[in-house]
């Protein structure tokens, strides 16, 4: 008697768990189509293999309008929360370089070859050789560099020419009527009673030519020479930045780091913003996804799906167990309220 009102909901129960499980189960399988005597035979394959193509590209469309829009990434890459994560990590590594008996080569070995180094070093090296070389060569640079030279002679040889009698007698050399003596009355006679102010217009009007000679003749030199003076100069300076610790090259310059810190953060932020529409563009995330799903092996996709949903999967195979159940034990009710 009493197996006659538990065998309705048992063999229900076990009807809806067997169903349910066999219907999760041709979601995937089978794989492939079967085929029985040159004709496919129905349910194969399964569902998902079926509309593989399908499936992969609604859910490629799915994700990219509206998990990985531009509205949803600058969001999230544009928060405060990332904004302070991008900080203190930048502030980590500052400070942890400020410590580090590291070479800067060492450092950027970490991310580069010694070969690809030495190229960067190189390339940088021969950029800067050319553009300083050239801006050397140029005349004007020469002249500059003859007018001031001139301009600081003058200025000593004008002190020097109006006090050189006061000068060497100071000294010791000419007093009473010794060289110094000798040299203040030598410009007394040249230049008269006035021979301060014709020394002076006297240098004076040697500055021009002795100008102009200097000036072709540094011009001509850096013309000649100023690719392997420069070259020289950039090769040891190159060398020697290469080997300082990283703590060398950030000693003293806190202020330097403090605007390196901020320009990293807007730089991060300038890329997001005006960068990120055009690099989702370029990636095309919904067709990157849509490739993915199609590239993979049905059974790859299945342990991945099953991986992600097993739990929810499960339940619904033990849903159709109770509803099974439940509808096996009306039947017995409603069989009693019948007979």
């Amino acid at each position: 008697m009493v197996f006659t009102y538990l065998a309705g909901p048992i063999i229900g129960g076990v009807i809806g768990y067997i169903t349910n499980d066999i219907a999760i189960r041709m979601l995937f399988r089978p794989h492939r189509a079967k085929y029985l005597f040159g004709r496919k035979l129905p349910f194969t394959p399964g569902i998902i293999p079926k509309e593989k193509g399908r499936i992969a590209g609604a859910v490629g469309g799915a994700i990219s309008e509206n998990l990985m829009n531009q509205e949803v990434m600058e969001k999230n890459l544009l928060s405060e929360e990332m904004i302070g994560k991008l900080t203190a990590t930048i502030d980590r590594f500052f400070y942890s370089q400020r410590n580090s008996d590291e070479t800067l080569r060492a450092f950027l070995g970490r991310f580069l070859t010694e070969e690809e180094i030495n190229a960067i070093s190189t390339n940088i090296g021969e950029e800067l050789t050319t553009l300083i070389s050239a801006k050397l060569a140029d005349s004007v640079v020469g002249d500059q560099i003859a007018h001031m030279a001139v301009n600081h002679v003058m200025q000593k040889m004008q002190h020097f020419g109006s006090n050189i009698g006061d000068a060497l007698s100071e000294n010791g050399i000419g007093k009473g009527g010794g060289i110094g003596d000798m040299i203040s009355r030598g410009f007394g006679r040249i230049f008269g009673n006035s021979s301060k102010k014709h020394a002076s217009d006297f240098i004076n009007s040697l500055a021009s030519p002795v100008e102009q000679a200097l000036a072709k003749n540094i011009n001509e030199m850096l013309r000649n020479n100023s690719t392997e003076i420069v070259e020289s100069m950039i090769l040891k300076e190159r060398d020697r930045l290469l080997d300082c610790t990283m703590s060398e090259l950030m000693e003293g310059k806190e202020e330097q780091i403090a605007q390196l810190k901020s320009s990293l953060v807007s730089l991060y932020q300038h890329v997001i913003t005006e960068r990120l529409p055009r690099i989702l563009h370029a990636i095309d995330i919904s067709k990157m996804i849509e490739t993915r799903i199609n590239e993979m092996e049905m059974a790859e996709a299945e342990h991945l799906i099953l991986e992600v949903m097993n739990k929810e999967l499960k339940a619904i195979v033990w849903l159709g167990a109770l509803l099974g159940a439940i509808m096996g034990t009306l039947n017995i009710v409603i069989g009693k309220f019948i007979y």
